[in-house]
């Protein structure tokens, strides 16, 4: 299926908003406006899955056996949520479904199963004890951030962090934050194309602006800060559905979006590539970088019955089965994409002691419809132009799997670690 996706700003963060087609110039003059995606209705189609897993060993009556936890379905789940907006004070407004009023709370009472085995419920302690005296960076966009939050919600019932960004300039780019009983830091990145990239113009074709994108220039402002991490979540999406100019070597070399004549147009899932793999090498290039690198597959939206900004919305109250969706369109080009210059790098990798995993959330949330903000990240009689949010994710609601994943993969890790010595002592 066909999937878009948007951005809107978390907090006191103005993130823009990424289109296929035109941002009207009332939208440019809101603070959510500037990163949203054409969008069509939802209509499910069969199409190959793009490839991926990461297998866990479950025991049961003695017998070990393993299962991909990213293949599985949506259950009823009544214990959930483990936090609310009353409990976890980091939840962005726009993401902020129950103060705003979202009338249907069933959304909340799923949770991910995996066929063949269990997904772990989030321990908080547990993860804490994981990561002490560690360090966790997420690069990405501001779905990346809407994970990070999810997670500090997550950790809450424990501790909350103070926060230690390094300096006031950099609140919008780099975020600090410290468990001091854990020694654990938890950063983020803002990385929207991974790369280097400008403003060319700030009017473009539609009055949006567009960027201009090195493909084979890595962004810096994150890259030469990684070596002292221990782990990185890298993901994005959203940035690469808008206006573009492409540069390679320095000299452009065609566009994407843009409504040039005589100009190459190149398909969305060329750039997103690119990008994906420039990063992955500035990580391999770093000598003193030691930590994993855990790619985070593409977040689908879920617009029905018009597109962004022409009425679309996602008002349905409960998950598809799985037989009901499945992968398609741009979507599933650019999770190729993704999972081709993932496992580049795991080939590069291994002669560096370098190790890269992939938490692929795609599939999951692509059965998540009724799991967005929709109209509920504002209050109905404010006058705002903000269209429907069919993009990021309530807080509590469904993206709180993502840390599901995350730490049953941390713990994998440290299994196969303590393998690792043994083998080294015997």
């Amino acid at each position: 299926m066909k999937l878009h996706s948007m951005e809107i700003p978390l907090g006191k963060v103005v993130i823009t908003l990424i289109l296929l087609t035109c941002i009207p110039l009332l939208l440019k003059k809101s603070p959510v406006a500037k990163e949203l995606k054409k969008t069509t209705t939802i209509t499910p189609r069969v199409i190959e899955k793009g490839s991926s897993s990461s297998s866990v060993t479950t025991t049961k009556n003695g017998n070990s056996t393993k299962c991909d936890i990213f293949t599985g379905e949506w259950v009823p789940n009544e214990e959930a949520p483990y936090y609310t907006n009353r409990s976890c004070w980091t939840i962005h407004e726009q993401v902020n479904c129950m103060k705003y009023g979202r009338p249907d709370m069933d959304f909340l009472k799923w949770r991910w199963k995996p066929d063949g085995c269990e997904l772990s419920r989030f321990n908080p302690s547990q993860f804490l004890e994981i990561v002490r005296d560690k360090k966790l960076a997420f690069v990405s966009d501001s779905v990346g951030r809407n994970q990070m939050h999810s997670l500090i919600c997550l950790l809450s019932g424990v501790e909350y962090p103070i926060e230690v960004s390094y300096r006031p300039e950099d609140y919008f780019k780099h975020r600090v934050y410290l468990y001091k009983t854990y020694n654990f830091t938890l950063a983020s990145f803002w990385a929207p194309f991974l790369v280097k990239a400008e403003e060319d113009d700030p009017n473009g074709p539609s009055g949006t602006g567009i960027f201009g994108v090195h493909l084979d220039e890595p962004d810096e402002s994150w890259t030469a800060k990684i070596d002292e991490f221990d782990y990185i979540i890298l993901s994005d999406g959203n940035w690469f559905h808008r206006s573009l100019m492409y540069y390679e070597n320095g000299h452009l070399i065609g566009c994407q979006f843009c409504g040039i004549q005589n100009m190459t147009d190149y398909p969305i899932s060329y750039g997103y590539q690119r990008a994906f793999r420039t990063a992955f090498k500035a990580i391999l290039g770093r000598k003193n970088f030691k930590g994993v690198t855990y790619l985070r597959t593409i977040s689908p939206s879920h617009y029905e019955d018009g597109e962004w900004n022409k009425g679309g919305n996602c008002l349905r109250k409960k998950p598809f089965r799985n037989t009901e969706m499945t992968l398609g369109g741009d979507d599933l080009d650019l999770h190729k994409a993704q999972m081709k210059e993932v496992k580049a790098a795991q080939r590069e990798g291994r002669d560096r002691g370098l190790k890269f995993r992939v938490i692929d959330t795609t599939q999951a949330m692509l059965l998540r419809p009724d799991g967005h903000p929709s109209r509920y990240g504002h209050w109905p009689e404010e006058n705002v132009t903000r269209p429907n949010d069919c993009v990021h994710w309530c807080l509590p609601g469904p993206i709180d799997s993502w840390n599901e994943f995350f730490l049953e993969m941390l713990k994998k890790e440290r299994v196969l670690a303590k393998g690792r010595e043994a083998h080294v002592f015997e």
